[in-house]
C-alpha cells in the first residue's frame, strides 16, 4: 500500500480545526491548541511541516501526534529522509539537518523520523481534501495568491477538488481563500475573516502556526463550523522567546528567528 492510500475512513463532521506549518515552534503550537480547546473543538487536522526551522521538533511532533486525528506529510517532514537536499534554500537545508540530528538523539528517534517521512501525502474525507502543497502537487507545489489569476492552472487544481467540496492546504504560510472562478482573498478581505461556502468549490490555505509570512506575526489557523463556515484565527504567542532560542543555536540561521517578529 502506498502512503497516498493511508487515508482515513468514515466522516469528518464540523466543527473541526486545521493547522499547518508548525515548524518546530512549540509555544505557537501550544497557544493555538489552547485556543482550539477554548472553542470546544476536539477534532484537529494537521496539514504538515511539523518540523523544520524552529527549536522544538520532538515536542511539536509529540503534541501533534497526541492531538490530531489526521496528519498530512509536509515537504520538511519528508526531507528528513532525503539524502539530497539541494532543492532547499541553504538556511532550510541546515535546519533540516539539525532537526534530523535532534530527532535521532531523542528516544525512539529513528522510528519518529520513519513515521514523519511516511505520513500520507493526501487525505480525502467526504467532500474535504487535505494536502500540504496543492491538490495537484500535494507535498511540494506552492499555490501562491497570484496563481489564482492563472486560469489553466486553476482548472487543473480544481479538477482535483471534490465536487461541491473544499481542498485545504498550507505550504506558502499565507492564509486565504480561492473560490472556483474567483481570485485569492486573504482573511482580511472576508466578512469578519470568515466565509460561508454554501456548497461552492474552494481551495483554502489555513496559514501557518509557527512561521507566518503574511506580515502578521501572530499564529494562524482555521476552523470549519456547521454550515461549512470557515473562519481564520490569529493567536499571540511568545515570538521573542522563540527567536532568542533560535539565535542560540549556531546551526539555525538567525533569520529564522528574526522573521518571527515581523511575520514575513
Amino acid at each position: 500500500m502506498s502512503s497516498d492510500d493511508k487515508r482515513p475512513r468514515g466522516s469528518l463532521k464540523p466543527p473541526f480545526a486545521l493547522i499547518s506549518d508548525i515548524h518546530s515552534n512549540l509555544p505557537a503550537l501550544e497557544a493555538v491548541f489552547a485556543d482550539i480547546a477554548a472553542r470546544g473543538i476536539e477534532r484537529v487536522v494537521c496539514l504538515g511541516d511539523i518540523v523544520g526551522y524552529g527549536p522544538d521538533p520532538f515536542a511539536c511532533w509529540q503534541l501533534v501526534r497526541a492531538r490530531c486525528s489526521i496528519i498530512i506529510r509536509g515537504n520538511h517532514d519528508q526531507a528528513l529522509g532525503a539524502k539530497d537536499l539541494g532543492n532547499f534554500h541553504p538556511r532550510a537545508r541546515s535546519a533540516i539537518e539539525w532537526t534530523r540530528n535532534q530527532l535521532l538523539d531523542a528516544e525512539y528517534g529513528p522510528e519518529i523520523i520513519k513515521t514523519l517521512i511516511n505520513l500520507p501525502r493526501t487525505a480525502k474525507v467526504g467532500k474535504y481534501l487535505f494536502v500540504h502543497g496543492s491538490p495537484v502537487g500535494p507535498t511540494m507545489e506552492y499555490l501562491l495568491p497570484g496563481d489564482s489569476y492563472d486560469k489553466p492552472l486553476m482548472a487543473r487544481e480544481f479538477a482535483r477538488v471534490p465536487a461541491g467540496g473544499v481542498a485545504f492546504n498550507g505550504h506558502t504560510h499565507i492564509p486565504g481563500v480561492i473560490i472556483k472562478g474567483s481570485r485569492f482573498l486573504p482573511p482580511e478581505a472576508l466578512s469578519g475573516e470568515k466565509i460561508e461556502l454554501l456548497g461552492r468549490q474552494a481551495i483554502i490555505n489555513v496559514g501557518s502556526v509557527g512561521q507566518p509570512r503574511d506580515g502578521n506575526p501572530q499564529s494562524c489557523y482555521a476552523t470549519v463550523d456547521m454550515g461549512d463556515v470557515v473562519s481564520f484565527h490569529r493567536i499571540d504567542y511568545d515570538a521573542e522567546g522563540v527567536c532568542k532560542r533560535i539565535l542560540a543555536v549556531k546551526e539555525l540561521d538567525p533569520f529564522l528567528g528574526q522573521r518571527l517578529l515581523a511575520g514575513y
